[in-house]
């Protein structure tokens, strides 16, 4: 995919960087990717995107988060139509298969009793969307995570205090859910959590928005 970058000469990215950025609109609901967004210094807004996350048939597990990924993005651009939108999805892969969000203590338990002692690959499908153009941007960002050999009880305890229902893999790693995990080991800490920002910072530069030249708040 050719940058946008590209097509201008040093002072004018010099100049397309320092401008206002475009309205910025984080097509989710989870406070915890609010508050990774937050740290870059930006103005957003926050939207519910209501898509259908379930897999298509015979869909890669890393598929699945790429494409849910744009399609939250593009959920939105009817009531955004002028803005750099942000979708994110994530799925925790193992032995070829997908395991999203539990939604049950029941489903939670089997999760976490078929990945102890096991490396998972938490994949996040990040976009950034150009709500003007229709381009997107996607990336995969793959975080490896080591779970430790957890006893039943060790299970139960922690789904009875933290109740990750709404987290792929049950694994809730930004509170009580990173006493359960042995290692991790990928590119970017955030990503983890729901939002990997280091892919975000240079998907923003394609759309000449350069966060160390901003100035502005981050917009509740």
């Amino acid at each position: 995919m050719t940058s946008a970058l590209s097509t201008h000469t040093s002072s004018q990215r010099q100049q397309l960087m320092t401008e206002k950025p475009a309205r910025i609109v984080l097509a989710s609901t989870s406070p915890f990717r609010k508050e990774l967004l937050s740290r870059l210094g930006l103005p957003f807004e926050t939207a519910n995107p209501e898509t259908d996350e379930a897999a298509l048939p015979n869909e890669s597990p890393e598929d699945t988060a790429l494409r849910l990924s744009e399609a939250k993005a593009r959920a939105v651009v009817e009531s955004y139509p002028d803005a750099l939108i942000i979708g994110s999805d994530q799925v925790a892969c193992l032995d070829g298969r997908t395991y999203g969000k539990p939604g049950t203590h029941e489903n939670a338990v089997q999760q976490l009793r078929t990945m102890r002692g096991r490396t998972v690959n938490f994949f996040t499908g990040l976009c950034l969307l150009n709500a003007r153009t229709g381009q997107a941007h996607v990336r995969g960002v793959p975080t490896l995570v080591t779970f430790r050999d957890l006893t039943d009880e060790d299970i139960e305890s922690y789904l009875r205090r933290e109740k990750p229902y709404n987290c792929a893999g049950s694994a809730k790693s930004e509170g009580l859910g990173i006493a359960i995990v042995e290692k991790m080991c990928g590119d970017d800490p955030n990503a983890l959590v729901g939002l990997p920002l280091i892919a975000l910072c240079d998907l923003l530069r394609l759309e000449n928005v350069n966060v160390l030249q901003t100035t502005v708040g981050a917009d509740e």
